[in-house]
């Protein structure tokens, strides 16, 4: 009986999940994660191997075609992650197919692994003093070439012929005459590759700080013994020394020869988190790989590879780097971990934290949690026992956290005659008195823009989005009307296009309009705005902060892009410009949402010698959210909120899923989200509790008109379970899309 090597296949595709069997050639080098090559009808196809087992195929009673090669030497995908892949796809209802896709870089995905190539010059020969001596005269610049490859081995072309100045056709001659070669080799592109970074010594931890680290270790060790640990959720106040205890977990974690992942949720906090790493790191070079969506393609598949071919043994990185191909993985951090911006908004649908506590446990790996403002899922699940706890609740150095003073803004407003007041008498002046000291200044403000909208007072006219149903903002500089949904832009009219009226006015304000009256009230502050409109060059939101803390900027002002994880020792003032922006959006998280935001920019301050102070101008002083954030209260925040959400089943005590239809044609998109929940309330199960079919908060976006029903129930699976067998075998109109977000973090 013969027994031969055989591959189950997942063939790639955006919705399908098929997977083949295929014979293993002799001598051909295969494993579960490898990407293949195989022959599917009259065509090849690329697919992902799930499967690698021997059997006898005497008795299959048909032929099996073999597979036609790989695409690369190394399985790109562990053994852990294609358990998790498995995990995602059943938890979420997302084809594994969809999931393998999101776990690879972009040029990893094709017949071939797309790889950056240079030329170089080797020397081919061994170089005697009589051969040099024969280049004399006309051939100075061959004797230089031959001498700078004696000295380096191999050079690449385009330092020779530029930084060198040796001609091509000099080099043409010595590769004709045989002692040098040309040859193309695979490059890799660093992201920080022109940042020089000089090692940092472990700072002395406080007691908060050694009692955290202790519980990190001793979590590791009761893994090494083979016993199942408890994710840990760190809740450290700001400015407690959270990341030096995360840097030094993860020196031991290297120390014992095991990699480690280290998720931060925006942008913003990526470059000063990865020099701070780079720098304790710095002694053996790319032992560190970032990965967040502001590098090239290129670059994050370089950074991936290095990840690959276990080079880098610490990824740091937005929340896809949670799929880094660590081999041996010994700690998983998630900074910030009450962010939404882990909630992936495309399929698949996942949510970062609660994937890096899957991974944790299907690898045998600690996972720590660390936030100021923990969510309420994770603290829920710290008084349920699912997760450890521990705390710093003191500053290091003892500094004092910041007084927080509450402005009403309706009695600023009786004293403004002209619109709406942008900063307070009592900001303005504690602006005044802290430049004058020479201490830098954060404002925040969480739009972007000049004007919210534009208005006719005359009619009521209002500039909507065509394409979505949303006003459109300002934008001063560009000149158009923007909208923040699809990207559509047009002028602003110069009169009301409705009743001609040219009374037209700009109504609310955004960063941009800040910026223009800051400038005109602070005339010597040097001022710089950060959000997503100021920066969009490659580098220069790292020179922004840098410049920041070289104290070359008096004032920032930004969006959330600076409202959590960055350390300014000088900055003593913040002040939240319009603390209601998202308190009142049809969300049940808004409060949450509106104390998280409010407590991290408050954080900014006083990280120094210097005592911080925070204004926060808002409408509704006496909101909760707003008088927790205030008094630093979280655990009194967390008991009001959980209490709230109790009382209406909502998450964390229940689990939600968001099914939308969505279609340019609003009757089809009506109408199936229709079909589809007369299928899902038949045999609907008794704990399972499920909405009428209506529009969703944002109705109209990108031409496509949207629907949505709401499911919820105790259990995430048993809600997943009857989704999936309602949809198994109902089809949609071709120009209808239904997407499916399990626990989901934005309900519009």
């Amino acid at each position: 009986m013969a027994r031969e090597r055989i591959v189950k296949v997942l063939i790639d595709g955006a919705t399908s999940d098929l997977s083949f069997t295929y014979l293993v050639p002799a001598g051909l080098r295969v494993e579960t994660g490898h990407r293949v090559r195989v022959p599917l009808r009259n065509r090849s196809a690329i697919g992902t191997v799930t499967v690698l087992e021997e059997i006898e195929t005497d008795n299959l009673g048909y032929p099996l075609k073999p597979i036609l090669g790989v695409v690369s030497e190394d399985p790109f995908l562990t053994a852990g992650l294609m358990r998790l892949a498995e995990w995602i796809s059943s938890f979420y209802l997302t084809p594994i197919e969809s999931v393998i896709r999101s776990m690879l870089p972009k040029p990893s995905r094709g017949e071939e692994e797309k790889r950056k190539t240079a030329k170089f010059v080797e020397l081919a020969v061994a170089l005697s003093p009589e051969i040099l001596e024969s280049f004399s005269g006309r051939q100075k610049k061959h004797r230089e070439a031959l001498v700078i490859l004696q000295e380096q081995g191999s050079c690449p072309l385009t330092e020779l012929t530029g930084t060198h100045g040796v001609s091509r056709p000099a080099l043409k001659a010595l590769q004709e005459r045989g002692f040098v070669t040309i040859v193309d080799r695979i490059v890799s592109r660093d992201p920080l590759g022109e940042v020089e970074y000089l090692e940092s010594a472990p700072l002395v931890l406080n007691d908060e700080q050694r009692i955290v680290l202790d519980q990190v270790f001793e979590s590791s060790r009761l893994v090494e013994a083979g016993e199942k640990v408890k994710p840990i959720l760190l809740y450290g106040v700001t400015g407690s020394g959270k990341t030096e205890v995360y840097l030094q977990a993860i020196q031991r974690t290297i120390e014992a020869g095991k990699g480690a992942i280290v998720l931060v949720p925006e942008i913003a906090l990526t470059p000063q988190t990865a020099d701070r790493f780079k720098q304790r790191f710095a002694k053996i070079k790319d032992q560190v790989a970032i990965l967040h969506s502001n590098l090239s393609e290129g670059e994050r598949h370089d950074e991936w590879r290095k990840v690959l071919d276990q080079k880098a043994r610490i990824v740091i990185g937005a929340r896809s780097a949670i799929f880094s191909p660590i081999e041996n993985l010994g700690l998983i951090v998630v900074d910030e971990e009450h962010e939404n911006s882990y909630k992936q908004d495309t399929s698949p649908r996942y949510q970062a934290r609660d994937i890096a506590v899957v991974r944790g446990h299907l690898e045998g790996c600690p996972v720590l949690l660390g936030s100021a403002t923990p969510s309420l899922e994770s603290w829920n699940n710290v008084l349920s026992g699912k997760y450890d706890l521990t705390t710093m609740r003191l500053r290091i150095d003892n500094q004092k956290l910041p007084i927080i003073r509450v402005i009403d803004m309706r009695n600023e407003g009786k004293k403004s005659q002209s619109g709406p007041t942008i900063l307070s008498t009592r900001l303005r002046l504690a602006m005044e008195q802290r430049l004058a000291k020479g201490e830098q200044i954060i404002l925040f403000l969480n739009r972007r823009g000049f004007a919210r909208n534009i208005l006719c007072p005359e009619c009521g006219y209002v500039a909507n989005c065509r394409h979505c149903s949303t006003t459109m903002t300002l934008h001063r500089k560009e000149d158009r009307l923007i909208c923040h949904i699809c990207g559509f832009s047009q002028l602003p009219p110069s009169r009301c296009p409705e009743c001609s009226s040219r009374s037209i006015v700009n109504a609310g304000y955004g960063t941009e309009r800040v910026e223009e009256i800051l400038r005109q009230v602070f005339t010597e502050a040097r001022i710089s705005r950060v959000d997503t409109d100021s920066m969009r060059k490659k580098g220069e939101l790292r020179n922004t902060l840098n410049a920041f803390r070289s104290k070359k900027i008096d004032i920032l002002l930004g969006t959330q892009m600076i409202a959590k994880g960055l350390h300014f020792p000088n900055v003593t003032l913040v002040g939240i410009l319009n603390a209601d922006v998202g308190l009142y959006i049809p969300d049940f998280r808004a409060g949450e949402r509106t104390f998280q935001l409010l407590t991290q920019v408050a954080g900014r301050a006083g990280r120094g010698e210097l005592e911080g102070e925070v204004v926060v101008q808002t409408y509704t002083p006496h909101h909760p959210s707003i008088q927790f954030a205030r008094h630093h209260d979280f655990d009194g925040f967390a008991e009001y909120e959980l209490a709230m959400r109790r009382q209406f089943n909502h998450p964390p005590f229940s689990h939600l899923a968001l099914i939308t239809s969505r279609s340019v044609h609003q009757e089809r998109a009506e109408f199936s989200l229709k079909t589809l929940h007369a299928r899902l309330k038949r045999n609907l199960p008794a704990e399972i509790s499920l909405t009428d079919p209506l529009p969703s908060p944002l109705v109209k976006s990108h031409d496509q008109w949207r629907f949505q029903i709401v499911l919820k129930s105790n259990g995430a699976r048993r809600l997943a379970s009857h989704i999936r067998e309602v949809m198994k075998d109902l089809t949609f109109p071709d120009d209808v899309m239904v997407t499916i977000d399990i626990d989901p973090y934005s309900m519009s």
